[in-house]
């Protein structure tokens, strides 16, 4: 089995406006500052496992305008052999962020709900000495990627963001790793006070390594029915909206290179609070050397 992580992820514009606040029901309000640039779940994830130092293969789909976006992560160490180009608009996000660094964002799927099941299973076939295969829900054929990569024997890592209630449905005990914030993770458990959150997700998934990511509040590692709680690093935040993505990159990078699940969370961690200290989101994704 190789060290190669397969990530079938999305791929967006991202239309980033910086606000004093969140714009409020029938509230006209002038952004402060505007920037466009690429974006999406998925490639932020393959850029920040790159940027650990992981070996990343991203599937996925953009417009056939937008072959930049292909370039911009080949630039940042992702291979992109499996990303096509297709006859509608990319994915895109617009994103508000307030003078706290907090965001609010609305998707459109766009080229990232155009896979296709055969195409993703030649493409899997070509890559199931993968070490493991990352997944997000921005893109269509989860539950398909999901039992295709099962059957081929490669372990399964999710971020079920954004959490939608077919999330539930999926054989997630079957997942190698899962990662979720305390919003999915209550979604899931059906509780939101931490401690019974917890104990759900514990009880619930014995074989599976869980991540509970919790912002400034650090992070929490489930796994063999031990709990390991890892303190997030004091930072000035600027903006959140790739924190997560580069958490979630950096964490599988350490676990797939051999680091143990406490070590790769630290450095995760460390990342994270890099990342919230710059303003955008891939742009925001630290090298291994500004960790070290």
């Amino acid at each position: 089995m190789s060290d190669l992580i397969i990530n079938i992820g999305s791929i967006n514009i991202d239309y980033v406006y910086r606000v004093p606040h969140f714009v409020q029901p029938g509230e006209t309000l002038a952004s402060e500052t505007f920037t466009s640039g690429l974006g999406g779940k998925g490639a932020n994830q393959s850029v920040a496992i790159a940027a650990a130092g992981g070996r990343v293969k991203h599937i996925g789909k953009v417009g056939s305008t937008d072959g930049w976006a292909i370039e911009q992560l080949n630039q940042a160490g992702v291979d992109t052999s499996l990303i096509e180009t297709t006859s509608g608009a990319s994915g895109h996000a617009i994103i508000q962020v307030d003078a706290q660094g907090e965001n609010a964002i609305v998707l459109h799927a766009g080229a990232n709900h155009q896979l296709n099941v055969n195409e993703l299973r030649t493409a899997l076939k070509a890559n199931q000495d993968a070490k493991l295969l990352l997944m997000q829900n921005e893109c269509n054929l989860l539950a398909e990627s999901l039992e295709l990569a099962r059957a081929m024997g490669v372990p399964c890592a999710l971020n079920p963001a954004p959490m939608t209630s077919d999330i539930n449905h999926l054989p997630l005990e079957s997942l190698d790793t899962l990662i979720v914030n305390r919003g999915e993770a209550a979604a899931l458990a059906g509780t939101e006070q931490i401690n019974k959150l917890v104990s759900q997700l514990q009880s619930r998934f014995k074989h599976t390594r869980v991540v509970l990511t919790l912002g400034g509040a650090g992070s929490i590692l489930i796994h063999k029915q031990q709990v390991y709680e890892c303190p997030a690093m004091a930072t000035k935040v600027v903006d959140t909206t790739g924190a997560g993505d580069t958490f979630v990159g950096y964490f599988l990078a350490g676990l797939v290179a051999g680091m143990s699940d406490q070590d790769s969370l630290h450095r995760a961690s460390q990342a994270a609070a890099i990342a919230v200290s710059r303003p955008g989101a891939i742009d925001a994704i630290p090298t291994l050397a500004e960790l070290n």
